[in-house]
């Protein structure tokens, strides 16, 4: 399927968000919001509640899943979140799946699991919600359809993903000629996913709240005391493949919270030491290939690393990036390297990165040569905002 190409338009991107977002109270029963406390959930949220209260439809449901490894500042700024009296906040403590790229043989972990209480990085919220029908450790997901059981409603949960965060999150949105800013659950049919602020940049989301006059989360500041980018200024436990290069900012931001942190999921001491390096295919660049062996060899002993469930899923990966080369490129052999690569996109290299890295969510994409070398821009995505 092509993605399409960016389209300009004479409107500003808050005319725009509040347009969409009009709608969504027009056309469902149920209009919440996914709250991270990030920056672009923040600017999704006020957008949001302006709306419902212009409407008279509060109090605004609003979900926080708590990730339990958050910088206090975070967790400081969604409390003043929630005794917001126009909210319905409901703050969550479950062990949701959560990947884990710290390690081959633990690729999960789950935050506030009972069995790991002694390791949590804080303690339970007063106000937690720990209990879910029908949980049982989806990742998040799969759980909107809990979270709004009754199917009868028409519900649209807005979220503050934007394309300009991520590859992942462009394709997201890039794949539909019209109403790209939304679609259907597939394990909810009655849910709508809604991404209002899809289109705004990095710039936009800060200028929001500075000339709109919202609070924000002061996480931020320390990560721009640290000298981080805007772009690149995440508040989500680094624990997953793109996170993970950003370990090394709770290690200066939040010392004692790092080392709660580094105890709390199989490798993270080790990743902390080595996930900017081909140990971890930082940057996309693995490590060497050993001498002396093919690199289906080398491939085939780089799955070998990671327990069964998980390699069969890294095998399949590979599977599909061939079959999609061969589809494409009939009779063109795999190119070692990126030398060779001038047509077909995929290398064996980049099978072999894959095949360490992991990349189960698909984050990493051969299909053009402008994606390859977007992949290769070092401090890009670390994690969800």
């Amino acid at each position: 399927m092509a993605v399409l190409k960016k389209k300009l338009v004479d409107e500003d991107v808050l005319t725009l968000a509040r347009r969409r977002i009009a709608r969504l109270f027009d056309e469902f029963d149920l209009v919440a919001v996914s709250f991270s406390g990030g920056k672009d959930s923040t600017v999704a949220l006020n957008l949001t509640v302006e709306e419902a209260e212009r409407r008279g439809r509060l109090p605004l449901d609003v979900v926080f899943w708590d990730e339990e490894a958050l910088p206090p500042e975070t967790i400081e700024y969604c409390e003043r979140v929630s005794r917001d009296p126009r909210l319905r906040f409901r703050w969550y403590c479950l062990p949701v799946q959560h990947r884990n790229a710290c390690s081959r043989t633990s690729p999960y972990w789950h935050p506030w699991a009972p069995e790991s209480q002694s390791l949590w990085c804080r303690d339970l919220p007063q106000h937690a919600l720990t209990v879910l029908n029908g949980f049982n450790r989806q990742p998040l997901p799969l759980c909107n359809g809990l979270i709004f059981p009754d199917r009868s409603r028409r519900v649209a949960v807005v979220m503050g993903i934007r394309a300009d965060e991520s590859l992942r999150r462009y394709r997201s949105v890039a794949h539909r000629t019209e109403d790209n800013w939304f679609s259907t659950d597939p394990e909810a049919p009655h849910v709508t996913l809604a991404k209002p602020i899809y289109d705004w940049r990095t710039d936009d989301v800060w200028t929001a709240p500075l000339q709109l006059g919202w609070d924000y989360n002061r996480t931020y500041d320390v990560l721009s005391r640290l000298g981080i980018p805007k772009h690149s200024q995440r508040v989500c436990p680094p624990y997953g493949e793109e996170p993970l290069r950003g370990l090394w900012m709770y290690a200066q931001g939040w010392p004692g919270l790092w080392e709660k942190m580094t105890r709390r999921v199989p490798g993270a001491r080790t990743a902390a030491r080595y996930s900017r390096s081909p140990l971890y295919a930082f940057g996309d660049e693995a490590a060497a290939k050993p001498d002396g062996v093919t690199w289906q060899e080398a491939i085939t002993k780089a799955l070998d690393m990671w327990e069964p469930e998980t390699r069969a899923k890294v095998a399949h990966r590979l599977r599909l990036e061939i079959e999609r080369h061969f589809l494409k490129n009939p009779g063109l052999e795999i190119p070692e390297s990126d030398a060779g690569a001038a047509v077909g996109g995929l290398t064996w290299e980049f099978l072999y990165m894959l095949a360490q890295r992991g990349d189960l969510k698909k984050r990493r994409d051969s299909s053009s040569k402008e994606t390859q070398a977007r992949q290769r821009v070092k401090g890009g995505d670390v994690g969800d905002a």
